[in-house]
């Protein structure tokens, strides 16, 4: 497919990884904020639903046609779409990395983030509290540095890595965040809210990412003009 000449030259250097997005809807409209934010491209893993479903079609109004979308990938592809010295973050809402951290610290919230839900699978471990007791024990979770999604986290290309409602996000998104230099972004919610949808985060984290950027060449062009 070729793509409209005013999306590609307002294309940003932010990637997003939708991992295991189920809901047609959900991922409609997160392709619609991704057009809307110039994303780079967007990448499906295995497990999310069709892109080119009609009810993902009808909510992404158009939004395939404007932002390049690849499904199906297995997690070991993925690199292979990456741009050099990409660092990937992961929003983590209520997902293996929540569940694994909760049991550690013996906390129902971590920095504001509250979920109240447990993941019905995980996609390698069914057994889920002997595995995450094991995960804290045996120190296979990747440890990944919680920021404020809000914080500086687009100083290097970036991929956002988007988990489905229900299962939250893979150990492989994980150990990917943990192999670039990546991290956890974190969307402060006041106690008592379950979470946030994922089409909601998604665009939270998306234009934030784009505002960071967009404040980062003003700097750049202030402090050019004044030699």
């Amino acid at each position: 497919m070729t793509y409209p000449e005013t999306q590609l030259l307002h294309a940003l250097p932010i990637l997003l990884i939708c991992d295991n997005l189920r809901d047609p809807g959900n991922l409609g409209t997160i392709l619609r904020s991704a057009a809307g934010v110039g994303c780079s491209k967007v990448l499906l893993t295995k497990g999310c639903v069709d892109a080119w479903e009609p009810k993902v079609l009808r909510a992404g109004m158009g939004a395939h046609f404007q932002v390049p979308i690849i499904n199906n990938l297995d997690w070991e592809a993925v690199p292979n779409y990456l741009p050099n010295d990409t660092r990937v973050y992961v929003a983590d809402n209520c997902g293996l990395y929540t569940q694994a951290q909760a049991q550690m610290s013996n906390k129902a919230s971590d920095y504001g983030w509250v979920c109240d839900r447990r993941p019905l699978k995980f996609h390698k471990y069914e057994e889920e509290e002997e595995y995450l007791e094991s995960a804290a024990n045996k120190g296979w979770l990747p440890e990944l540095e919680v920021q404020s999604y809000d914080s500086d986290w687009t100083e290097a290309p970036a991929a956002v890595v988007i988990g489905g409602e229900t299962s939250g996000v893979s150990l492989e998104s994980l150990q990917l965040a943990e192999s670039t230099g990546g991290g956890r972004l974190l969307i402060p919610i006041v106690p008592g809210v379950d979470s946030l949808n994922s089409a909601m985060a998604a665009s939270i984290l998306l234009f934030e990412g784009r505002r960071q950027l967009r404040v980062r060449a003003e700097h750049l062009s202030r402090d050019g003009s004044y030699h």
